[in-house]
């Protein structure tokens, strides 16, 4: 059966950032969000210009090896951003992103620190593995899962998208199960917002959109130092008729994604 997200997103600046280097879009048929790596020049850059390249022309749903190329064709735009331009030269994204897939399952897509998580039955998991320095060290032993979200280290990550010969994401097909909930964050909200505090989120508010928002609002109280985005989609059936429909509809692009390239998508 295809599948259907019903999905909202909410993203702030953060009051410690001038600018939101977070980027996302939305659609029935597939969410994702982008962080640009801090330290690099032009993080919104990167981000904003890696989720429009992927969201160009998609109508989904896809299979994985056509989402990896979809993938490489997007990080190859991060490239020529920088051929045309050398001072954007080691700008970088992360990306976590959730595409429906020709089996009636879901595709999550990541690279990075951003993150998806799974409410089902409402229980939340962590659906990815931090790329990251502090997870390496969590995995080896060295520091407590538990401290890692405080590590000084904890934004130093290990993998990313610039536009390198040698980028890659992670592609994993999951059940799409009807009922379940998943979220895609950027750091600003994870870092700074325990997984029971989502988790509770996520159960109290049935709207995507008002779930979304309300873990923005969330990680804003808790004082977050960063740019903080929130998407939540909601997993449904569609009928044959509903996918027609919804392959045709345009993605809705949120932060630095919204700010840059608002001209028309190319269609092919």
């Amino acid at each position: 059966m295809p599948v259907r997200l019903r999905a909202g997103a909410a993203t702030d600046i953060g009051p410690h950032r001038s600018i939101n280097q977070d980027a996302a879009f939305t659609a029935p048929w597939g969410v994702a969000v982008a962080d640009g790596v801090g330290g690099g020049p032009a993080g919104d850059l990167a981000s904003a210009a890696f989720i429009h390249r992927l969201a160009a022309g998609m109508v989904g749903p896809l299979d994985a090896d056509q989402l990896a190329v979809r993938i490489s064709e997007a990080n190859w735009d991060l490239r020529a951003h920088v051929e045309h331009d050398p001072s954007l030269d080691g700008m970088a994204t992360t990306f976590t992103g959730i595409l429906g897939s020709r089996s009636g399952g879901l595709l999550l897509a990541h690279t990075g620190d951003s993150r998806a998580y799974r409410l089902r039955d409402g229980v939340l998991t962590q659906q990815t593995r931090d790329d990251s320095y502090v997870q390496a060290l969590v995995d080896s032993g060295l520091v407590a899962a538990a401290d890692a979200a405080s590590h000084p280290r904890r934004n130093l990550i290990t993998a990313s998208l610039s536009g390198g010969e040698r980028d890659v994401a992670s592609i994993v097909e999951h059940d799409a199960v009807e009922g379940d909930r998943w979220l895609l964050c950027s750091d600003g909200l994870s870092d700074y917002v325990p997984d029971a505090v989502i988790e509770a989120l996520l159960v109290l508010h049935p709207e995507a959109d008002a779930a979304a928002r309300a873990c923005v609002d969330v990680a804003l109280d808790a004082g977050t130092f960063d740019n903080v985005t929130a998407v939540v989609c909601d997993i449904h059936g569609a009928t044959p008729g509903d996918a027609a429909a919804d392959a045709a509809r345009r993605p809705v692009f949120h932060g630095a994604a919204a700010a840059r390239f608002c001209e028309d998508l190319e269609t092919a």
